[in-house]
């Protein structure tokens, strides 16, 4: 199979830029005519590898980055928003898709936000909200689905908020971390108490901000209450830092920029909790063993997975991590993806995923081998992680996480021994949403393929009432 030629014209274009140099210049640098890096630039010829290796040399640029970033991303959604049956059934070839992702982002981000306000104007007419009604009903993006999509093209790292929790666990010494948060809590004046929450036992942090004290729940395990504290301490001391990032986001609503602020206290948290290059060492040295990294940073199987899609630094990349939550109906609660596996927007992942058979068999790992529709394999790791209310009676929260590769890594993960990845029929065949999946032949299609016609032959029936050209 040829390899596939590279087209980075708008990371060119951006790095050139950042530079601040000129076209002629960059030129100049990278050994090319100028016609050619304007070729290069408008995506009318790829990247050449002269053009990389002068780009590693000459700026010391990571050139895995560009054929990571936005572009594959923005295809998989503009394919799922295309989906929708308002764009009728004669929707854009893929082609399209891509020239537009790499040449004009700013478009397609555009088409997505116009797309997402239809959505949310849609489900308000079907279900006579009231807001519709009032004079503050403008359209805008859901503040969820806006910071979610800030840590979704952000590639869920950001480095100086990283970085900030790398230096402060560097001062914890051969103590636990969350035993320096507490310490530091102390030192500014911060008692740290525990509380039964009584009722329904969900208040897992609050700070009473007049009295100086910090409660955290008694029903709660210690590595939420360390990773609680930690978030505490993020918006006590880091105050200045988080607000920088959230200027540079520039959100819509002051409901999303709250929302990211608690995302980003998260980040620090779960940064500090397991420092990158600390991190990212242990993870090589037990080849990404989920219960040895749990134990060693005293965090949580999803907190660890969760760090593990994390680490995107440039220039001490992990492995590509995808990682994703659901609940018991199929819907995707968080999602993050370093690969080309792109998860759904709307609704819930491929049915034959492993991790909705991870709630049948709890605190278990389950193993997948499985293909994607454009043919790229990874291997899957599901488990389930309910959380207990703490008490009798109180109601369990029910999740699963997943979390794997592409299967080029997997001599990374100590899941994948014994696991036959040369035989073609050990790998299940999963997609991203049925409208999009242009698999024809699967017994678990809920809705036809939108790019695909249907043949209805009213005297035969299969699996399904029709049959997919």
């Amino acid at each position: 199979m040829p390899a596939q030629k590279l087209y980075a014209g708008a990371k060119l274009r951006e790095t050139r830029q950042r530079l601040g140099l000129t076209q002629k210049d960059f030129a100049a640098k990278l050994g090319v005519s100028l016609p050619y890096l304007n070729q290069m630039e408008n995506n009318n010829r790829p990247v050449s590898t002269t053009v990389v290796l002068a780009l590693a040399q000459e700026f010391g640029f990571d050139v895995t980055e560009l054929s990571t970033g936005d572009a594959e991303r923005m295809i998989s959604d503009m394919r799922e928003a295309l989906a929708d049956p308002v764009f009728a059934d004669d929707p854009p070839p893929l082609t399209d898709l891509r020239l537009t992702a790499s040449n004009a982002p700013a478009l397609a981000r555009a088409f997505l936000e116009l797309h997402r306000a239809y959505r949310q104007t849609h489900e308000r007419l079907a279900s006579l909200d009231e807001a519709l009604g009032r004079e503050d009903s403008r359209m805008q993006p859901s503040p969820w689905d806006e910071v979610r999509d800030f840590f979704h093209y952000c590639d869920n790292y950001i480095d100086a908020v990283d970085r900030a929790a790398e230096r402060f666990a560097s001062t914890a010494g051969s103590r636990p971390v969350a035993e320096l948060a507490e310490a530091r809590l102390k030192a500014l004046g911060i008692t740290v108490t525990g509380t039964d929450t009584g009722g329904d036992g969900e208040t897992l942090r609050r700070f009473d901000r007049a009295a100086g004290t910090l409660y955290l729940s008694t029903r709660a395990g210690p590595e939420t209450r360390g990773f609680q504290m930690l978030h505490q301490l993020a918006l006590v001391t880091q105050d200045k830092l988080l607000d920088a990032t959230l200027d540079l986001a520039r959100f819509q609503s002051g409901a999303a920029r709250a929302i990211a602020k608690i995302g980003l206290a998260n980040y620090f948290a779960g940064a500090a909790l397991m420092p990158y290059t600390a991190f990212l060492d242990a993870a090589r040295d037990s080849r990404h063993d989920l219960e040895i990294l749990a134990n060693r940073f005293g965090a949580s199987i999803e907190q660890v997975c969760h760090r593990l899609s994390t680490l995107q630094r440039p220039g001490a990349k992990g492995v590509p991590f995808f990682f994703v939550r659901v609940d018991q109906a199929g819907t995707i609660t968080k999602r993050h993806s370093a690969t080309r596996l792109q998860f759904a927007r709307f609704g819930g992942a491929c049915p034959l995923w492993n991790v909705h058979r991870a709630f049948e068999t709890p605190g278990r790992f389950l193993r997948q081998l499985a293909e994607t529709p454009d043919g790229v394999r990874y291997i899957s790791l599901a488990r389930d992680v309910s959380k207990p209310g703490g008490s009798y009676g109180a109601p369990t929260r029910r999740f699963a996480i997943a979390l794997g590769c592409e299967v080029r890594h997997a001599d990374a993960l100590v899941y994948a021994d014994d696991l036959d990845m040369t035989n073609a029929r050990a790998y299940e065949p999963i997609g991203i949403s049925c409208r999009i999946c242009e698999r024809t032949g699967c017994h678990q299609r809920s809705v036809p393929p939108l790019e695909r016609r249907l043949r209805v032959e009213p005297d035969e029936r299969g699996v399904l009432p029709y049959t997919v050209d």
